[in-house]
C-alpha cells in the first residue's frame, strides 16, 4: 500500500510519458501505454524463425538457426520513436522493458529453446562514451533477465564506427562494416548456440559481418533476435 501511494505521489510530481504517443502513464504502466503496447505493429516472426523477411536476409550467406524481430520499423512511426529515445534521449530503460517484453511474447513459439548465450552487438568504443551505454546491451539484458538465459557481451569487439547507415544501399552498408568486428573470447563461444542481439535490422549487413566473426570461434551456431525490422 505504501509502495503504490509512493509511485503515485511520484507520478504526480514527475509525470511519466508513453516513448510511443508521448501521453502521461498510468502508475501501473511502464514506458509504454496500454493502448500503444497493444497496437505496436509486430512482425510475428518468432512463429516462423526459419522462413521470415528477416530470415531470407541470411539464406546463403551465413548460417543462421533462427532468426525474428518483435515489432516492424517506419520512419516516423510509434516504433521508430521507440528505437529514437533508446539510442539518443538516454533511456536504456526502454530497452530492458523491451527485452523483456519480446521475451514473453516470444516465449509461447520455443523461439528461445536451445539457446545457451545471448550476445549483444557491440559499439565502437566512442560511440559508447557518446551514448553512454550500448542500446543492443540493453535489449540483451532485458532478454537475459525474463529467460535466465547467460549474457555475454565480451565475446566480440567492434573496433570503429565509419558513419551512420540511415541512407545507405545494401552494398554500401556491407562495406561500411567490413572487418570492424573482431573476435574477443572465442572459448565462451565455442560449442554454444549464440542468440545476436542487435536493435534494428534493415539489410543484415551489420549482423551478417558480426556473425561471421562469431563463427571463427568453431562449432557455434547463430541464431538472431532484433526490437525492430525495417520495412523495404
Amino acid at each position: 500500500m505504501i509502495s503504490t501511494l509512493w509511485h503515485q505521489l511520484l507520478d504526480m510530481l514527475m509525470p511519466r510519458l508513453c516513448v510511443a504517443c508521448g501521453r502521461r502513464l498510468g502508475w501501473s504502466e511502464q514506458t509504454l501505454c496500454a493502448s500503444c503496447l497493444m497496437h505496436l505493429s509486430r512482425t510475428g516472426f518468432q512463429h516462423s524463425p526459419l522462413d521470415n523477411k528477416m530470415a531470407r536476409l541470411f539464406w546463403g550467406v551465413v548460417p543462421v538457426e533462427r532468426a525474428a524481430a518483435l515489432f516492424y520499423y517506419e520512419a516516423h512511426s510509434k516504433t521508430s520513436q521507440i528505437i529514437y529515445d533508446l539510442k539518443y534521449h538516454d533511456r536504456p530503460d526502454i530497452g530492458v522493458m523491451m527485452g523483456r517484453l519480446a521475451a514473453r511474447e516470444f516465449e509461447a513459439s520455443g523461439f528461445f529453446s536451445g539457446i545457451d548465450l545471448i550476445v549483444p552487438m557491440p559499439l565502437a568504443r566512442n560511440r559508447q562514451r557518446q551514448r553512454g551505454y550500448n542500446q543492443s546491451r540493453q535489449l540483451a539484458e532485458g532478454l537475459s533477465r525474463a529467460t535466465g538465459i547467460p549474457l555475454c557481451s565480451r565475446a566480440v569487439s567492434r573496433s570503429a564506427f565509419r558513419k551512420s547507415q540511415t541512407t545507405m544501399g545494401r552494398w554500401d552498408r556491407q562495406a561500411n562494416v567490413e572487418g570492424v568486428f573482431a573476435l574477443a573470447d572465442a572459448d565462451a563461444l565455442r560449442g554454444r548456440h549464440v542468440l545476436l542481439v542487435d536493435d534494428v535490422v534493415t539489410t543484415g549487413a551489420t549482423m551478417t559481418a558480426c556473425a561471421r566473426e562469431l563463427l571463427k570461434a568453431g562449432d557455434v551456431t547463430i541464431s538472431l533476435f532484433a526490437l525492430g525490422f525495417a520495412k523495404s
